[in-house]
């Protein structure tokens, strides 16, 4: 069957659309990834990426500037990340900016940020330059954290429970205590004993002193608490005199 002039017509249509089509996806694509625009590179030292990729982000004031072009382990706690960035942005990052790895939105793939650190002062990046690397934070180890806590507060929740099962049904002595009306009366009768008879003591220690004050001022007992006032006074006297002996002792001679 010959091919008409329509059909090939149609079929070189559909190539130059093609061939269209295909240009625009390679232009985008290499616009997106910084292939048609002078470039130049830096790079972080991480010990974990968190899943950031080769061909992600690098975003700077919230723009994408640039993308990750490798990612090499260095050591086993040393992970390299190499940027590509656009060269029009290199003004504005200066050598003390940090990198740190991000999310793009809550669910979106890792990428890079980049702060631009520094003061007026501070020079800026050069090719080849390497960025301060801030670590991300490790969320397995979070959940990890968080579950051990789960658990520990399961097996506590589980234990008060089998206590508190065990004091209703009147296990143990706190149990027997609370659910026996006959234990729980006789404590409080002898709360109460104990109440009393500390009242007395206190009573008691009360008229003692009121005893010893009035022997004091008998005078049949007068003399005798006079004698051993001056027995206490000589004996404190005695004590003092030691005393300032002994610091003249101690003096250091001239």
């Amino acid at each position: 069957m010959k091919t008409t002039t329509g059909q090939k017509i149609k079929i070189g249509g559909f190539v130059l659309v093609g061939l269209a089509v295909l240009i625009a996806g390679i232009f985008l694509i290499g616009n997106k990834k910084g292939l048609f625009t002078k470039t130049f590179e830096v790079h972080g030292m991480f010990k974990n990426v968190n899943g950031l990729q080769m061909g992600n982000n690098a975003r700077f004031a919230g723009i994408n500037v640039g993308v990750v072009k490798d990612i090499v382990i260095v050591n086993d706690t040393t992970v390299k990340v190499v940027l590509t960035l656009n060269e029009d942005v290199r003004k504005f990052i200066k050598k003390d900016a940090k990198l740190s790895i991000s999310s793009d939105g809550l669910m979106g793939d890792k990428l890079i940020v980049i702060s631009p650190g520094g003061t007026n002062n501070t020079q800026g990046v050069v090719n080849g330059d390497q960025l301060t690397g801030v670590n991300p934070f490790d969320v397995d180890r979070l959940v990890n954290k968080f579950s051990k806590i789960a658990d520990d507060a399961g097996e506590l929740v589980g234990g008060l429970s089998e206590i508190v099962d065990k004091v209703n049904h009147g296990k143990g002595s706190i149990g027997r205590l609370l659910n026996n009306d006959k234990m729980a009366k006789d404590l409080e009768g002898t709360v109460k004993q104990a109440k009393t008879t500390i009242a007395n003591v206190h009573q008691t220690t009360g008229t003692l002193n009121e005893d010893l004050k009035a022997a004091q001022s008998n005078f049949l007992l007068k003399g005798f608490f006079k004698k051993k006032k001056k027995l206490e006074k000589a004996r404190q006297d005695s004590i003092k005199k030691t005393q300032d002996q002994q610091k003249q002792v101690d003096q250091p001679k001239p």
